[in-house]
């Protein structure tokens, strides 16, 4: 089982920065993909950014420019530093690693708890 813990939320003034880490721990073979979401209120949960283990990122068109995701696979961290900050990057943040427990075996999903982000105006 993997388990993912996030931090480094909290309250910011718009046009202002902050830095997530996100680390997964446990019995795995490999972390394959290792993504931010995040669910703002009455919103669905969408993706922000995700980065596999080779280094090929993905981002919203909403934060492109503004965001850098990145990752340091000997620790099976991966960091989201955000720029610029709006009040619409308001949410809770939740990590998310898609592992697998051997070579041949098949992807699975284990999610953080979150992390509040609240940007203010």
């Amino acid at each position: 089982q993997v388990q993912v813990v996030e931090s480094g939320g909290g309250l910011v003034q718009a046009g202002g920065s902050l830095r997530l880490s996100c680390a997964a721990s446990g019995s795995f073979f490999s972390v394959d993909v290792m993504g931010w979401f995040r669910q703002a209120p009455g919103k669905q949960r969408e993706l922000v950014a995700d980065i596999t283990a080779g280094g090929t990122t993905n981002y919203a068109d909403s934060v492109t420019g503004r965001f850098t995701i990145s990752r340091d696979n000997a620790k099976n961290t991966v960091y989201l530093q955000m720029n610029t900050l709006k009040p619409e990057d308001t949410g809770v943040y939740s990590c998310n690693a898609k592992y697998r427990v051997g070579p041949l075996a098949y992807v699975a999903n284990s999610w953080g708890k979150g992390t509040l982000v609240t940007v203010s105006s």
